[in-house]
């Protein structure tokens, strides 16, 4: 069964988010925000794009998998419930549907994929719903990374 990772970047350090990366094996973060933009240092997608590329690791957007503006701000509210009822309206879109397609040849593939969204809990975040709906299209094995304290 295929491996798929996900991870938050939420207090992380670059340094630190790159190891628990390296060590899980990864080959290619997707990012699955609808925004790739970052107030933490590193984070924003050219930055983030760069640190990946010096340890070796490839990056691909797919911005079609990324919450709505009211899913964004349900979560920030900490309304988690409807941040999910409204990300799985979006999930049914054709634009999405057709980026988690892309998603899911990759993985079959045999890529090494990690999911990458903001928030360190995954049981808050929307990737866990990405990761669920490819798990219908793909066998696949989920890990949730953390990021370790220094």
């Amino acid at each position: 069964m295929t491996p798929v990772a996900t991870i938050g970047y939420e207090e992380a350090t670059v340094k630190r988010f790159l190891a628990a990366l390296r060590d899980a094996e990864v080959e290619l973060l997707v990012d699955v925000r609808a925004l790739a933009s970052s107030r933490r240092p590193g984070f924003a997608k050219t930055a983030l794009a760069a640190n990946l590329r010096g340890a070796g690791i490839e990056y691909l957007h797919l911005r079609g998998l990324g919450t709505p503006p009211e899913g964004r701000a349900a979560a920030r509210a900490g309304r988690h419930d409807e941040m999910r009822t409204v990300f799985a309206e979006h999930l049914a879109t054709p634009a999405a549907q057709a980026e988690l397609e892309t998603l899911a040849s990759l993985v079959s593939a045999g890529r090494r994929v990690c999911l990458l969204c903001l928030e360190a809990d995954p049981t808050h975040c929307h990737r866990s719903l990405v990761a669920s709906a490819l798990a219908e299209r793909v066998p696949m094995e989920v890990k949730h990374l953390r990021v370790e304290d220094e």
